[in-house]
């Protein structure tokens, strides 16, 4: 599938050295446009009847409880669409596609799970009674603490692995080729994520791969699309993100750590990428846990 202007290319806030990302939270909106991402996403909803739920080319009006596992760089979006709840429980997990790698992948003992990463790859919805069964396991992946977060979370996806009443929800698969597998985008995630909290200039990341800055530009738009500077700034978002939640430092601070030279400039793009201010999105997401 082309990357179109209205599809964004989601920066989560998984850090390389991160193994996942639990949010758990109640809402009244979903606000976050269709999207795609390399990271696999669990994601669970409940008291959210009438919320539409879009993966791939699959679009449904979901019921009260649903469980989706999406694969990586698979489109997917829930709108609020007919729910009228104003209190829709989501749990969602974030976790890399390296996080178990292949010979790991090959053991007998993780066909299950293999076989299932595979299929997620067109988005898999999970029963009902399943979804409830896993559900305070989910809870509890953002309270405890040490490798018991990997050990409990292996073992809910064996278990959803292994369950009755699976349903694929698109009819296509993400490209093989993604954002990761071209050696120069390599180049410009390896460099943004060192250097994003100082200036880059385009003539700084168009010389890194070579190339004019007319040409970078028309590269960075055709397999992110976005311009540079946008993808800087959700880049630094993403960090910011992460210190509103993990950290009691301040805004003034978290925006000059990220790369902002006032706080004003932080304060307006923060609010354009996540449609809140710093302070609304730190009080929003009181229950988001990061795994380390």
């Amino acid at each position: 599938m082309e990357l179109k202007d209205n599809i964004h290319r989601e920066i989560t806030q998984l850090a390389p050295d991160d193994s996942f990302l639990v949010f758990d939270r109640v809402k009244s909106d979903f606000d976050y446009p269709i999207h795609f991402h390399p990271e696999y996403e669990l994601n669970f909803i409940y008291n959210g009847k009438g919320v539409r739920r879009v993966v791939g080319d699959s679009l449904e009006e979901i019921g009260e409880v649903e469980l989706v596992l999406v694969g990586p760089n698979l489109v997917h979006c829930w709108e609020l669409h007919n729910c009228t709840n104003k209190k829709i429980h989501e749990i969602t997990i974030h976790f890399h596609n390296d996080l178990f790698d292949k010979k790991l992948l090959s053991r007998k003992i993780f066909k299950s799970i293999n076989e299932m990463f595979e299929r997620s790859k067109h988005g898999i919805l999970f029963s009902e009674k399943i979804a409830e069964e896993v559900m305070p396991r989910m809870m509890k992946l953002s309270k405890i603490d040490s490798i018991d977060y990997l050990l409990d979370f292996i073992s809910i996806l064996q278990d959803l692995a292994t369950s009755r009443h699976q349903r694929l929800l698109s009819t296509y698969i993400a490209e093989e080729e993604n954002f990761e597998n071209s050696d120069k985008i390599k180049k410009i995630y390896e460099y943004v994520q060192q250097n994003f909290h100082r200036k880059i200039t385009l003539e700084d990341i168009s010389s890194l791969i070579n190339m004019s800055q007319v040409s970078f530009n028309r590269f960075i738009k055709r397999r992110t699309g976005k311009t540079f500077i946008d993808y800087l700034n959700d880049t630094r978002i993403s960090y910011a993100t992460r210190w509103l939640i993990g950290t009691d430092l301040s805004i003034g601070e978290i925006g000059f750590k990220c790369g902002f030279n006032n706080i004003a400039n932080f304060n307006r793009v923060f609010k354009k990428c996540k449609n809140c201010t710093p302070t609304e999105f730190r009080k929003e997401f009181k229950g988001i846990k990061r795994v380390l």
